[in-house]
């Protein structure tokens, strides 16, 4: 990480910016903030966790967990905003579709209240599909991580 150890600024989004980016709204759009971008290699997203989502009301009512699929999706989301980003011009109008996900695993439950972050790299790119993997931390303990593709549509 060179450029960080030089002083460069690295980018990021608000949610703002991921909702013009992103088609996804409320309650399915999973991410608040995206940090330390760094084009479409790598970045952080955030999810800040609260009691009054809707997946609570049944996931489990007297001890809420996050579904590790909303985990998932919002990696999925994260890697799609650095992926569109990284087009230019018109291209970045299109859709991004999650493809695929690879060897995921659920470490700890995460829970109303936490603050989870999503340490996506990119390890392929060819033609419109980006390959990532992911982790994602909450109090610096990983509590899910995968490999998903995510790949530019019309």
């Amino acid at each position: 990480m060179p450029e960080a150890a030089a002083g460069a600024t690295l980018e990021s989004a608000d949610i703002l910016q991921i909702m013009s980016q992103l088609p996804h709204r409320y309650p399915f759009l999973l991410v608040d903030r995206i940090f330390d971008i760094r084009g479409d290699e790598s970045c952080v997203g955030v999810k800040n966790v609260t009691v009054n989502e809707p997946q609570f009301q049944g996931h489990f009512p007297e001890r809420p967990i996050m579904p590790g699929v909303l985990l998932i999706e919002a990696m999925a989301q994260t890697a799609g905003v650095i992926a569109i980003r990284a087009l230019k011009g018109a291209d970045r109008s299109r859709l991004v579709y999650f493809v695929t996900i690879d060897n995921a695993k659920f470490r700890k439950p995460v829970t109303p209240g936490d603050r989870v972050e999503f340490h996506m790299a990119k390890t392929a790119q060819k033609r419109n599909i980006w390959w990532y993997s992911g982790r994602a931390m909450v109090d610096g303990a990983l509590v899910c991580e995968a490999q998903i593709s995510v790949m530019m549509g019309a």
